[in-house]
């Protein structure tokens, strides 16, 4: 007996075991889990849950699990969701792009210009605008436009998944950065392979050029959606399309040869089957290889001749074809190896779709070839195409800044790390010389480093974001607001407000993980390494904060899941980053023997539905295909390829998913709790907090101290119970973190440039100076270094306007702290004090009690400040 249909009532029957054996052996086994992101319960259980779920959809059809993802979720009433249509304009000059980026060559390889344009006529481009619906209010209110727009491609490996399935993190995204997301529906392989998607998510992007400004726009991807949206940057900078703001990729698919180490790892602490992924054989997959196809091709030549036992089953299953042999056999060899002599497969019936070309390795020293197509995506010919696998790119310079995540714990970890430092130093990673063509290599001249910000979060799946109500996501959710506002910040030259929801995230205050407080563990663990001589310049931050400063355009991070951060090893010390350059984009034989093991159990489980599909496939063949004209031969899983002879054209509408509902309700709770609380503070804030203060200073005290009160007109006193007055907003602007000290100088350089030239001379006179200079700033022997004036002291690199402690010898070395001086000359202070021993009055704003703090020294106290959980101000 076969599988129950993929559906609600199947996934929930085949995934609560996993949900109660998860639940049994997490509280069995806490203490070896405490080291591990699996501490958390919640992290546990969504991991076990979705491995469990890709075991079960492997049993039924790729058709299936495309209709079970592709339900229709609905979404929070809090969250605006408008449909949308990418018009036909669009879409012709995503091809128009797209065919002068693959070249003649790469057009012969993908099997022409126009096939993959074809789509179903009632099935156009359609894609989702996501925002918050207080967002969208204040917009309309407002009568402005929108300026910062995020274009989000959904995961999937390319075959499954759908908006409506992601909107939950997307929706996040739009929350956090307070920004308008838009994604597309774009087509799916198997049945449209490379380049379908491309071409819609290009266009997508155009879409947007036609009326927003390439810098407020963001493009953001995970997993599959993140190769996606690198091919398009490559794309759009070749041709020479305006970037974009900045990029987000959440574990980019930048291989599909697997040619890196990591994908060979045995590995649990990811959800990705170490085989691929394999389906109960269909229409859509797999598809025929040459052998299989040539058997194919004579039956139905005999069922045309009026042969009804061509399509008898047991006949079929016994003529299935093995997928690789151990010996060459004919068509083009690829990966590597030296193509034998074979005869020209263009010369097939056009009725007749090419299968995949032949794939050869070595497997436990034998030489052996693969017949079948292993990705969804493309065939075994284009797997190391630029445009498929972008870490075979000639360069990865010339790209807006990328935020490129990754968790340590997923199989496809070191191409993340090796796509990182490629972009940030594409000399150093660029193809071997025999690779590299004179255009490839004006590419490679032609563009400067990118720069990045690479985070390795410990042990985390792929795509944790995923798991959006675990502790770890919230900080990479957090990283990503943090990175897409300084993006727009820096290519629009102005300030960005985001969300800063710590003090009444749901997480942040009520969710803890079993082993403890990890993040007091893990600072001292980073307390350990700084403690290291190799670690001298140390610095500890938390996900979320200020982007330091790039090095060598690189901003290189390990995270914790608690999401605090330390350095990550030198290059040197990574697996991805020695690799020999001759091996990327060549497929390895571990990955490769899996995924043959898996495939031979496989059909040999489901022998019979295999014969089932080929027998419908000589009726197919023997009715007739829609013959393409000369040049067009697309994929044997095209379905532009396989379209019958006056059929009509079949499209499902999408139904309602009680399965995906629940799971986008869970992955939407904490949002939606967060939204509450911050409606709640926001209106007790609104009744509460008064417009000004009254500051008392008592200046007869030796340590004056102001004492604020409540003004006349104010409700409160100081007794009264008041809300969390800290703003749930702060501004993000461009520090000029990505100006290189080994730059030019010229008129041009940032002020933080120079700042940073004049703090590395500091400390070289420092180190200089012996020990007749203290290296501890609070020394009373440290001697600041002075101008040429010999009067005015540097500090960290700026130019002090006074001297501590001393007279004031002119104007523009007069403080409020100086006793020296006239009354004329000083500058005006909030607060008006005509003696030492008076006691003066005044209201002020509280941006005046912010002075006071920053300027005087005055440890202020609102009078708010106990109903706002004793917050600090800054």
């Amino acid at each position: 007996m076969g599988p129950l249909k993929l559906n609600t009532v199947s996934v929930s029957f085949a995934v609560t075991p996993t949900v109660i054996s998860t639940l049994l052996s997490h509280y069995l086994n806490r203490k070896a889990l405490e080291q591990k992101p699996t501490a958390s319960i919640s992290y546990h259980e969504g991991l076990q849950l979705i491995r469990s779920f890709l075991q079960f959809a492997s049993y039924h059809t790729v058709e299936e699990l495309q209709s079970f993802t592709s339900q229709w979720v609905p979404h929070p009433q809090w969250v605006r969701v408008k449909d949308v249509i990418i018009p036909k304009s669009q879409l012709d000059e995503a091809a128009s792009l797209l065919q002068a980026q693959l070249g003649q060559d790469g057009i012969q390889k993908v099997g022409g210009h126009n096939w993959w344009q074809w789509r179903q006529s009632e099935n156009p481009l359609k894609a989702e605008w996501i925002e918050m619906r207080s967002d969208y209010l204040e917009r309309k209110g407002s009568g402005q436009s929108c300026r910062r727009v995020m274009l989000y491609v959904h995961g999937g490996a390319y075959y499954f998944g759908s908006v409506g399935e992601h909107r939950y993190q997307m929706q996040r995204h739009a929350r956090k950065l307070r920004a308008r997301v838009l994604a597309p529906e774009y087509r799916l392989a198997p049945q449209y392979p490379f380049p379908c998607g491309l071409q819609d998510c290009l266009a997508a992007y155009l879409y947007l050029l036609s009326f927003q400004e390439p810098n407020t726009i963001l493009l953001a991807g995970d997993s599959a959606g993140g190769g996606m949206i690198l091919s398009i940057m490559c794309t759009l900078r070749d041709q020479g399309i305006p970037l974009p703001a900045g990029a987000i990729l959440i574990s980019p698919w930048v291989d599909l040869t697997h040619s890196f180490p990591s994908v060979a790892e045995e590995n649990d602490l990811d959800y990705i089957p170490a085989s691929g992924f394999h389906h109960k054989p269909s229409r859509a997959w797999p598809p025929p290889n040459e052998d299989d196809m040539a058997m194919i091709k004579e039956q139905a030549e005999k069922k045309r001749a009026g042969n009804e036992k061509a399509t008898k089953t047991s006949i079929l299953e016994a003529k299935q074809a093995s997928p690789f042999k151990m010996a060459p056999a004919t068509g083009q060899m690829i990966n590597g190896a030296a193509p034998p002599e074979s005869r020209d497969l263009t010369e097939k019936p056009p009725e007749i779709p090419n299968t995949s070309i032949l794939l050869s390795l070595t497997i436990d020293g034998k030489h052996t070839v693969v017949k079948d197509q292993i990705q969804m995506y493309t065939t075994n010919e284009l797997l190391s195409h630029p445009l498929v696998s972008p870490v075979t790119q000639p360069t990865l310079g010339g790209l807006p800044p990328l935020l490129i995540m990754v968790g340590s714990g997923e199989i496809l970890r070191d191409e993340q790390i090796y796509l990182a430092h490629k972009c940030a130093d594409p000399a150093k990673y660029a193809p071997p010389e025999e690779k590299m063509d004179n255009a490839a290599k004006e590419l490679l001249r032609r563009f400067r480093p990118t720069n990045v910000q690479l985070q390795v979060w410990d042990d985390l799946c792929h795509v944790a974001p995923t798991l959006s109500f675990t502790r770890p996501s919230k900080y990479m959710y957090r990283s990503i607001a943090q990175f897409g506002a300084w993006a727009l910040a820096r290519a629009q030259e102005a300030a960005i407000d985001i969300l800063d929801d710590d003090a009444i995230s749901v997480i942040s205050s009520s969710e803890s993980d079993s082993g403890g407080d990890m993040v007091q563990q893990n600072v001292g663990a980073v307390e350990t390494l700084q403690n290291n001589s190799s670690a001298a310049h140390f610095q500890v931050g938390m996900a979320g904060d200020t982007l330091p400063p790039f090095k060598e355009h690189m901003i290189r991070q390990r995270v914790t899941r608690s999401g605090v951060i330390y350095p990550l090893p030198p290059p040197s010390e990574l697996p991805a980053c020695t690799i020999d350059p001759k091996e990327i984009g060549v497929a390895k034989e571990m990955p490769v023997r899996r995924w043959l093991a898996r495939k031979k159990e496989w059909e040999t489980r489901y022998a019979r539905a295999r014969a089932r599909v080929h027998r419908k496939m000589i009726e197919d063949m023997a009715a007739g295909f829609v013959r393409y004209s000369d040049g067009e031969d697309p994929p044997p899983t095209a379905l532009a390829g396989r379209r019958k002879l006056d059929s009509e054209e079949n499209i499902r509408k999408p139904t309602k998913s009680i399965g995906l509902a629940l799971w986008s309700l869970w992955g939407s709770k904490h949002d939606e709790m967060t939204v509450e609380r911050e409606r709640r503070a926001e209106q007790q804030q609104t009744e509460q907090i008064p417009d000004f203060v009254v500051v008392t200073e008592e200046v007869s005290s030796q340590n004056a101290t102001p004492t604020p009160v409540a003004g006349p007109s104010s409700p409160l006193s100081p007794s009264t119970e008041r809300p969390q007055t800290r703003s749930r907003t702060r501004s993000v602007v461009d520090e000029h973190q990505t100006w290189q000290q080994n730059e030019e100088l010229d008129e041009r350089t940032p002020i933080a440039g120079l700042l940073a030239m004049r703090k590395e001379s500091e400390r070289k006179a420092q180190e200089e100076g012996g020990a007749g200079k203290s290296a501890d700033f609070l020394s009373p022997d440290y001697v600041t270094e002075t101008g040429v004036a010999g009067k005015r002291p540097f500090q960290d690199g700026i130019a002090l306007p006074f001297s501590l402690d001393k007279e004031a010898d002119s104007a523009s070395m007069v403080t409020l702290d100086s006793t020296g001086g006239t009354s004329d000359v000083r500058p005006k202070s909030p607060i008006q004090s005509s003696s030492r021993d008076a006691v003066s009055t005044q209201a002020i704003p509280i941006a005046g009690l912010l002075h006071l703090q920053n300027v005087r020294g005055f440890p202020v106290v609102l009078p708010a400040q106990q109903a706002l959980g004793d917050a600090v101000l800054p």
